[in-house]
């Protein structure tokens, strides 16, 4: 039964980006119809952040961010099941990767905060490219998906890493080699690996790691997420360097994602409930 599905999937990774960004649309004017609560999780989240001026506006960016979210699901197993070497064509352009040298030519490596915004999926393997990146993940709960989620990031010189004590472990030693790390620092952890913090003014349960890992190693912070381009365009990576002190605690983290999330707040994964606190 695996080995149909992915048959499946795999035949629908060969559409073109602009039909699977199309229907990716669809399908989340669809979820929301017979989900209506994730309806009001972005409604709910995007008037909490404040980004929205009034309204109207507030109105157009939840319509956006519905299709948006739709793309981002339908889009993930384009990357994951289409060849590798296929991927190419999808990337156009990097703004800000003198950061990369730059933090590289230091020699302690490379943090990367990559929160749900954009194409997240693609950035890590976009750098995989060039330089090896060890990146953290958490498990899936269903066993199935792990060879999935495995065989579609782990390529390149991508490399996974549990999130746990050994994973740790691995992030540690890959920036000792001066090689760069990646992690998704607006995932909601689990108890005992996080602090309260506000994020776009209400407190949410946030991660401690990223904060240890810069301060620890003195390895370059950098945020980056993938822009989507309409029309089924492709992406544009963005990369943006910050002091390791800009992440000091959770609060100035959180506060370091929500500048990166204006930037482009119709792409963020609204969705998500960040404010969850996982047992």
């Amino acid at each position: 039964m695996q080995k149909f599905i992915q048959f499946i999937l795999r035949g629908f990774a060969k559409l073109p980006l602009s039909l699977i960004h199309s229907l990716g649309a669809a399908l989340g004017w669809v979820v929301i119809f017979f989900v209506p609560k994730f309806l009001h999780r972005i409604e709910n989240n995007l008037r909490q952040s404040g980004i929205c001026s009034d309204e109207n506006i507030l109105k157009q960016t939840v319509k956006q961010n519905i299709k948006e979210s739709g793309k981002a699901v339908l889009e993930t197993l384009l990357i994951w099941f289409r060849e590798y070497s296929e991927l190419k064509p999808l990337f156009h352009g990097c703004k800000g990767w003198q950061h990369v040298e730059a933090g590289l030519a230091n020699g302690k490596g490379l943090i990367f905060l990559t929160p749900h915004l954009g194409c997240f999926e693609i950035t890590s393997l976009y750098y995989g490219q060039f330089q090896p990146i060890t990146v953290l993940f958490r498990q899936p709960r269903q066993s199935w998906l792990l060879p999935l989620i495995t065989a579609g990031r782990q390529r390149g010189k991508v490399i996974l890493a549990p999130a746990n004590r050994q994973g740790v472990k691995q992030l540690l030693q890959a920036l000792k080699r001066n090689e760069a790390i990646g992690i998704l620092p607006d995932q909601a952890p689990l108890i005992g690996e996080g602090e309260l913090a506000p994020f776009f003014g209400r407190p949410a349960y946030t991660m401690t790691l990223a904060c240890k890992l810069a301060q620890k190693t003195g390895a370059q912070v950098l945020m980056a997420f993938g822009e989507r381009l309409s029309g089924g365009g492709g992406y544009i990576m963005h990369i943006k360097s910050l002091p390791s002190l800009a992440i000091a605690t959770p609060t100035l983290l959180n506060s370091a994602i929500e500048a990166q999330i204006s930037q482009c707040s119709a792409q963020y994964l609204w969705v998500y409930d960040r404010y969850k606190i996982r047992q």
